[in-house]
């Protein structure tokens, strides 16, 4: 596990009630995109999302300015 997905990891962890279900994958596209996906539990990856996406876009902030301290820009996607 690289430092964006152990960061991308450790800062949605507590959001979610099935730990056990929640992984961090990293799908490599290229050197400057970093392209992550969180797999978990139907109503985790709901809850994750946010009303209207306002979770996801504050998560996705947050992981934009850990890439920019690697030079790379971050995409993240949720999968149930």
């Amino acid at each position: 596990m690289n430092k964006l997905e152990k960061t991308l990891y450790d800062l949605i962890l507590p959001l979610v009630n099935d730990k056990e279900s929640l992984r961090v994958e990293e799908t490599k596209n290229n050197k400057k995109i970093v392209n992550l996906n969180v797999v978990s539990a139907k109503e985790d990856v709901s809850r994750l999302i946010g009303k209207r996406g306002t979770m996801a876009t504050a998560i996705r902030q947050t992981m934009a300015i850990a890439g920019r301290l690697e030079n790379k820009r971050v995409m993240i996607n949720f999968e149930s």
